[in-house]
């Protein structure tokens, strides 16, 4: 895990010292809210329906346990008990007074974190794949790569205010789990016919408003031109962005009206101008992967009987270690997923007993470091397959063990109308009503893989728009329905739900997902997932079941 130097520390800390002025200027009258806001958004700090809302950035998605205690001091001390993880691999605390916010943000540089560029027109927190440098499918970790991202783009001066925010993704695995289709900019490692690892490079991916998949501008790039065509892309999108209108100001949107031929055109000639001038040299990414090399492995974790003991005399651990762990490079390993999705929780929450708890747990299970994934869960990346049970019976009693990842009550979920000033409609008091409808976990469970993403408004920060089940909320004259979508997928084959008919009202919103879900278990075949069998059927057969009696 990377480490801050001096320099990384007192970048953080004067950004502190110049928010706390900005903050004190602006709670005595010398700052208007208009001169206010693009200085705390460029510092995470939002205004909500009830409180301001501050988002702490989580670098590709990668904590360690002293910082997850300080989250929850913070959570404590200034908030009301609990913190939300984010779909961007982010935390956010729905509480915070705006005086005490630069304390918050004090707190957090003790610990070597901040929230410097979670909101506003810049470049946002660069994400990753929450099981880089253990999962089987991996070409390369791609997290040195990450963090060569988050310190070129941390307050880079050319691109201070772009004409919308940006996002970047990288993916070093064959399984596309870092949704790098949906962002700006997806980064894939790859090899080229010689076998070498480089890049290949996707652009003008985004959701929200006008969801778009992104496209390859340049197959393949070799590593030491990573940041120089980064800035070549990031140039062209500064100088021609439009900036007369908020919802046709993303890259996606010029990707689109120049044509992808046309904007590959300006970028390579720009690049062509710069490409020398900004070289990745190999002892630079050496000196970076230096901080990510894999930990002290028991060689000796494989041999252990105990794990095949209690897997075969246990059917709730059993079931619980087929849902929530995944394969290891290391034999006798296992990645354990902490589920944040227990039924009469908003999805993401946590407390501030949980994160310590975590926090603990480890410490002592694994390598005192903790990751945040796409769907609003935790992982514990490096677990010896003898500490599963015990494992397994902590996070029982600390209600993170529910054996639903991947299943269709591991549902992505925005705070809607319960936080958010944006929101058209409510999004958790939905999520906990579908949550109930389906209690019977051997029916989810027969159910498999199925995901739901819901959204309060067309922000989409739920993702709905790439959902196996999409669910939108929208407001028709002061009163909330929902729209419904099928078919989408955020994984290597990436594509958008399709709408499924008119919008339904909160109250049938239920009704309408179990009629989904009876249609699929009635008409699939043998062994057939949803999303092939939407791709197989169409959606009719639900639209005709949906809206039967409309």
């Amino acid at each position: 895990m990377y480490q801050y130097n001096e320099i990384d520390q007192k970048l953080v800390d004067e950004r502190v010292a110049q928010f706390r002025r900005q903050t004190e200027r602006f709670l005595k009258g010398e700052l208007s809210e208009d001169q206010f806001r693009p200085l705390r958004l460029k510092n995470g700090l939002y205004i909500q329906i009830h409180a301001p809302m501050l988002r702490i950035a989580g670098p590709y998605g990668l904590l360690n346990t002293k910082q997850f205690r300080k989250l929850a001091h913070i959570a404590r001390t200034y908030d009301k008990n609990y913190c939300h993880f984010t779909t961007r691999q982010n935390i956010q605390f729905n509480w915070p007074k705006l005086e005490q916010v630069p304390d918050i943000l004090a707190e957090l540089a003790s610990v070597q974190m901040h929230a410097i560029q979670t909101s506003g027109n810049c470049m946002r927190n660069t994400t990753s794949d929450h099981l880089a440098g253990v999962c089987v499918d991996e070409i390369e970790d791609p997290r040195p790569y990450c963090e060569i991202i988050r310190q070129w783009t941390t307050l880079h001066p050319e691109f201070d205010y772009l004409p919308r925010k940006f996002k970047i993704a990288v993916s070093g695995a064959l399984h596309d789990r870092a949704a790098t289709q949906l962002h700006d900019i997806g980064l894939h490692l790859v090899k080229n016919e010689a076998g070498v690892v480089g890049f290949k490079v996707l652009v003008g991916g985004g959701l929200g408003r006008t969801p778009v998949i992104g496209q390859v501008i340049k197959p393949y790039l070799e590593k030491k031109y990573l940041l120089s065509y980064l800035e070549a892309i990031l140039r062209i999108y500064n100088l021609y962005g439009r900036r007369d209108n908020k919802y046709k100001a993303r890259i996606k949107i010029l990707v689109k009206e120049a044509g992808l031929a046309e904007f590959s055109r300006q970028v390579e000639e720009e690049w062509e101008h710069t490409k020398d001038t900004l070289v990745l040299t190999d002892e630079r990414i050496a000196s970076v992967k230096a901080h990510f090399t894999p930990p002290s492995y028991d060689g000796g974790a494989a041999l252990d009987e105990s794990f095949t003991v209690h897997h075969n005399d246990n059917p709730a651990f059993a079931t619980w270690y087929k849902h929530n762990t995944a394969d290891h490079k290391v034999a006798g390993y296992r990645a354990v997923f902490l589920s944040l999705k227990a039924p009469d929780v908003a999805p993401g929450d946590m407390t501030d007993t949980q994160l310590d708890a975590v926090a603990d747990l480890a410490d002592r299970y694994t390598f005192s470091e903790i990751r945040v994934t796409h769907r609003q869960n935790l992982v514990f990346a490096d677990v010896k397959q003898a500490d599963l049970f015990a494992l397994w019976q902590q996070l029982d009693q600390l209600k993170l063990a529910t054996p639903n990842i991947g299943t269709v009550t591991d549902m992505i979920c925005c705070p809607g109308l319960d936080f958010c000033s944006l929101a058209n409609a409510g999004s958790i008091g939905v999520a906990k009503e579908i949550n109930e409808a389906l209690d019977d976990m051997d029916y989810i469970h027969d159910i498999g893989d199925l995901k739901i993403n819901m959204s309060g408004c067309m922000n989409g920060c739920a993702h709905q728009s790439v959902g196996h089940i999409g669910i939108l909320g929208v407001d028709k004259k002061g009163t909330e329905w929902y729209q419904l979508t099928l078919g989408g997928s955020s994984d290597n084959e990436a594509a958008l739900g399709e709408r499924l008919g008119p919008a339904v009202a909160k109250n049938e919103v239920t009704k309408a997902i179990t009629s989904i879900l009876d249609v699929y278990v009635k008409q699939r075949q043998e062994e057939e997932s949803f999303l092939d069998m939407v791709k197989r059927v169409g959606i009719e057969p639900f639209k005709d079941k949906v809206y039967a009696n409309h």
